[in-house]
C-alpha cells in the first residue's frame, strides 16, 4: 500500500471532509469544515492525513493540552479499510504525542460501534472504566 502519512494542507480540505463523510463522520452538531479551522488554529501539525495517489484515504486528528493525548477524526476510506492503514495512523499518532512528553492516550468511541472498539482492542486499547461527560458550549 503505497500511501503517505503527513500534515494536513490546506488544499486538502475538501478531500478531507470527503472522506468523514464517507466514513460516517460527519454528525449535524458538528461543521467539519469549522472542525478543521480549529484545529488549524492549534497544533495545525497534528491534523494527520494519509495520502494516496493525490486522494486523501485517512486521517487522525490529534490533540495534546500537556496531560493526555486525544483522537478525533480516525477515518479510513471504505474501500481501503482493513488493510492496516488505521492501525499505521494510530502508530503515527502516538509517535508525534510521545514527542510532546504525552503519557497517555484517550479517544471516545460510541458504545454502539462495536467494529470500532474492537479495532482498537486489537492495536492494544482498553476500556477505562469512566463516564465521558461533555457540555456544549456552541
Amino acid at each position: 500500500m503505497d500511501i503517505l502519512i503527513r500534515s494536513y494542507r490546506s488544499s486538502d480540505e475538501a478531500l478531507l471532509i470527503d472522506l468523514w463523510r464517507r466514513c460516517n463522520l460527519v454528525v449535524p452538531q458538528n461543521d467539519p469544515a469549522r472542525d478543521i479551522a480549529a484545529k488549524l488554529a492549534f497544533q495545525p501539525d497534528l491534523l494527520l492525513v494519509a495520502e494516496r495517489n493525490q486522494s486523501i484515504v485517512g486521517s487522525a486528528m490529534v490533540g495534546y493540552e500537556g496531560h493526555r493525548g486525544w483522537i478525533h477524526y480516525l477515518a479510513v476510506a471504505p474501500e481501503l479499510q482493513r488493510e492496516g492503514l488505521g492501525a499505521r495512523l494510530m502508530t503515527a499518532a502516538e509517535s508525534e504525542l510521545r514527542k510532546l512528553g504525552c503519557q497517555k492516550l484517550n479517544l471516545q468511541v460510541r458504545g454502539t460501534n462495536l467494529d470500532v472498539v474492537s479495532f482498537y482492542e486489537q492495536i492494544g486499547y482498553s476500556i477505562d472504566d469512566c463516564v465521558s461527560m461533555g457540555k456544549r458550549l456552541t
